[in-house]
């Protein structure tokens, strides 16, 4: 069997191209490509993962911008984390790219790419990804409503 090659995993203070991450996990070898665009929304609310959302936590409020924060070594982490679901075989080539800074609603925030030999393997390895990447990468986020409060989420 091939090696399964990270081809991305990077934090990034400019804008993302899902074309370059599309790009950089296509391979002869894949019968299937699964992409995940994370974007800015214009709310936030109770995720799947915390439905009651965390102290303090303003649900549903209508979001004007926000800024990502990442600490120094949130790249090579996602690196790890990114050969570690490689270490399987499952895929072909994998991408993760977090973009940092002040982004605006919208704005693409990640992009997840993974290709595999057929669609299952893509879609799963790509949820993987994702799931994992936001529960355990040290980036922050600063939320900015459009009634002036802001908050924190994801801190430790």
């Amino acid at each position: 069997m091939s090696r399964v090659t990270v081809t991305l995993a990077e934090i990034r203070e400019t804008p993302l191209s899902v074309d370059e991450v599309l790009a950089s996990v296509s391979s002869p070898r894949a019968g299937g490509v699964c992409l995940f665009v994370g974007t800015v929304r214009d709310h936030d609310g109770p995720s799947a993962a915390h439905p009651d959302g965390h102290p303090g936590h303003r649900a549903d409020q209508a979001v004007a911008a926000l800024d990502y924060s990442a600490h120094p070594q949130a790249a090579d982490a996602a690196r790890t984390l990114a050969e570690r679901l490689a270490a399987d075989g499952r895929a072909v080539r994998i991408a993760v790219v977090h973009r940092v800074g002040h982004l605006e609603v919208g704005d693409v925030a990640v992009v997840v790419g993974v290709s595999a030999e057929h669609r299952g393997e893509a879609f799963d390895v790509c949820r993987e990804l994702i799931d994992e990447f936001k529960a355990t990468i040290p980036i922050w986020k600063h939320q900015r409503f459009a009634d002036g409060a802001d908050e924190w989420v994801g801190l430790p």
